[in-house]
């Protein structure tokens, strides 16, 4: 039995889904609609039932896309989503705006269960619900009593669900064939003049205190308001980074001791080569992630529960406006300063396509973790370590840059796509401020685990396609040029009395040259000279596209050089000592400089493109997010290189 349960934003919908379904939840796709649709399922005592969660509304007549995907649902016949029933959350704080969708809902003529949640709220602002006005208000209809945040009311919905029976259509006039906005405004002025006499004999009202509004006062407060969203989000990023780095550097070592294990146990050749340079290397690029996006959606999910995301979204929503974006572009933009992922994924609390949109193409120019090992190199290679006024270190200063360097690209970028971008839609926020509460956090476990279930099943399949691609170009080339090229590697060994050591890792490197790798960076080198770089960065270059922290191992590898626990001390030695056929230094400031903001702007990350992919439902977008950003980044490296020669 399929059971298609609505209800206005901010009733708890959510938490009745989570507490009927548990884990057993997926997330699917409407049919032609890039709206997704949870579904799930649970066990009454006589029969199974798919609930499908769809998109909260406040009335069935169709404006958005959320809305026609409701409409669409509950009216078409045909459609993969038409229910057998419905099961209708009602907020019973504010049950006058609830009723229109309730009662339109019911005149449909499916079988109808009305959910009364949010009871305790209620209770708080001195209001008492007569239930037996409301069932003769609609006689065919049932009601229960709910509260899934302290876990009660699922008995009484499965009791429900179990004596439900079929129900002919009401001899009510179909409001759903009005087409014209006139129409329908008439027919929901006229309705709510009969909720309105409901309401008045079902609702008993009591003076209370306004607990909330002394809080609003502080919270969405111009000027509180926002130094009090500042040290939330220094104290959470502060926590991501300084509790993320552990779990992430024990998967780092977990998987480079199983490639090492691996490679002693399986016999040599190819395919050992493929699970342990290729396989195991991109599965652990895939899960190493998870450390910070399961955090990171944990205080999400916490700051919305609580209430108080919707105050950080009302304050920051004058200051986005101008420039395309809107209130809730600033948690996916933060979000993006430890990560892109997890930041394109938190756009999706965004309703209006075009600033969703903007947001998600703006957010890889915020400077995530991925980039500071790259930062670090090349700061220690070119920039000098001293002090201004004593006490400013120089190379903290430069990646200080940097960071604000991304995050004003980005902000110029939103209001160029503000420009371009066309939409039918016209922008606004509308944002009801839900009541302040105590977290539920068996619905943050579950908002957590389905962020990082959608990124490990759906990104990762990309990103270990792309690391084996990767891996197979780096480590074949034409088969004449490698053999030959590791003769002379050999011969250069033995003229040089290298050891076995020196030996394999000038192998390596001339083997990397002569890879369709190398070859692609030899064929690209005319292009990136006026940036200041060689064929060696250019294959770094290449490889790094899978994700940005590959350019460091990149380097290691060309220039032979063992990467030192992640010191980089030989690395950094052995690059400010590399000449080209000239004699001149290879990495001067100015490549330097040309690197770091090349890196800043450039779309090196497959899991990000891949997670764009899935959030845009098209291969149109992320391509556009590669070219708009490569074309930032060569033209920015072009003239910081160009200024400092």
């Amino acid at each position: 039995m399929r059971i298609a349960l609505v209800g206005n934003p901010n009733t708890g919908k959510s938490s009745i889904f989570n507490m009927l379904t548990g884990l057993r939840q997926h997330v699917g796709n409407f049919p032609g609609i890039t709206v997704d649709i949870k579904q799930g399922k649970f066990e009454t005592e006589t029969q199974l039932i798919e609930l499908v969660d769809l998109p909260g509304t406040y009335s069935i007549y169709p404006r958005s896309e959320d809305e026609r995907v409701v409409y669409r649902s509950l009216t078409e016949d045909g459609n993969a989503f038409y229910p057998d029933a419905i099961l209708a959350v009602i907020d019973a704080s504010n049950l006058e705006r609830n009723l229109l969708l309730a009662s339109q809902v019911y005149d449909l003529g499916l079988p109808t269960v009305f959910v009364l949640n949010m009871n305790d709220v209620a209770q708080r602002r001195g209001i008492k619900i007569n239930t037996d006005v409301l069932r003769a208000a609609f006689p065919e209809a049932q009601f229960v009593e709910a509260n899934p945040r302290v876990g009660l009311g699922k008995t009484r919905i499965l009791d429900a669900l179990n004596s439900i029976g079929k129900r002919s259509a009401t001899s009510a006039v179909s409001i759903y064939e009005m087409d014209d906005i006139e129409s329908q405004e008439k027919e929901t002025i006229s309705r709510y003049v009969t909720i309105r006499k409901i309401v008045s004999k079902a609702e008993i009202r009591q003076e209370t205190s306004q607990f909330k509004s002394k809080w609003d006062k502080i919270l969405i407060h111009p000027v509180f308001g926002y130094l009090i969203f500042g040290a939330i989000l220094l104290i959470i990023f502060q926590f991501i980074y300084a509790f993320a780095n552990y779990p992430m550097d024990l998967i780092d070592g977990l998987f480079s001791s199983l490639s090492f294990w691996l490679s002693s146990v399986l016999p040599e050749g190819a395919f050992t080569d493929l699970i342990t340079q290729g396989i195991v290397p991109g599965i652990g690029g895939v899960v190493i992630f998870i450390p910070q996006i399961a955090l990171l959606f944990f205080f999400i999910s916490i700051l919305e529960e609580t209430g108080y995301l919707a105050r950080v979204v009302f304050i920051m929503d004058r200051l986005m406006r101008p420039l395309g974006l809107n209130g809730k572009s600033v948690v996916p933009m933060m979000s993006s300063v430890a990560c892109a992922i997890p930041g394109v994924m938190a756009a999706r609390t965004i309703s209006d396509r075009k600033e969703r949109l903007i947001t998600i193409l703006i957010a890889p120019l915020m400077s995530c973790s991925a980039r500071i090992p790259v930062y670090t190199l090349l700061i220690a290679l070119v920039i000098p370590k001293q002090t201004i006024f004593g006490f400013m270190n120089v190379q903290g200063l430069v990646l200080l840059g940097l960071y604000l360097l991304g995050t004003v690209m980005a902000l110029l970028i939103a209001f160029v796509l503000k420009l371009l971008i066309k939409s039918n839609e016209k922008g606004f926020l509308l944002l009801e401020l839900p009541e302040y509460k105590a977290p539920r956090w068996g619905n943050i476990g579950l908002v957590v685990w389905e962020k990082v279930r959608i990124f490990v099943w759906d990104a990762g399949k990309i990103i270990l396609a792309i690391s084996i691609i990767l891996w197979a170009m780096a480590n074949y080339g034409p088969s004449d040029r490698i053999s030959s090229a590791r003769m002379a590697a050999i011969a250069q060994a033995e003229k040089n009395a290298l050891n076995e050591q020196e030996t394999e890792k000038l192998i390596s490197s001339v083997e990397m040259e002569n890879s369709y790798i190398g070859i692609m960076g030899k064929s690209i080198e005319p292009v990136i000279k006026p940036l200041g770089y060689d064929w060696k960065i250019g294959i770094a270059l290449i490889t790094s596209f899978a994700a940005r922290e590959v350019f460091v191992g990149s380097m290691a590898t060309i220039y032979a050089v063992e990467d030192d626990g992640g010191e980089q001390i030989g690395l950094t030695e052995k690059l400010k000592r590399e000449t080209d056929r000239n004699g001149d230094k290879v990495y001067t400031l100015a490549t330097g400089v040309s690197l770091m903001v090349f890196y800043a702007f450039a779309m090196m990350c497959m899991a990000t493109l891949a997670v764009v992919k899935r959030e845009t439902k098209s291969w149109k977008w992320p391509l556009i997010q590669v070219g708009y950003m490569g074309v930032l980044a060569y033209l920015g490296a072009f003239i910081a290189y160009q200024s400092l020669i």
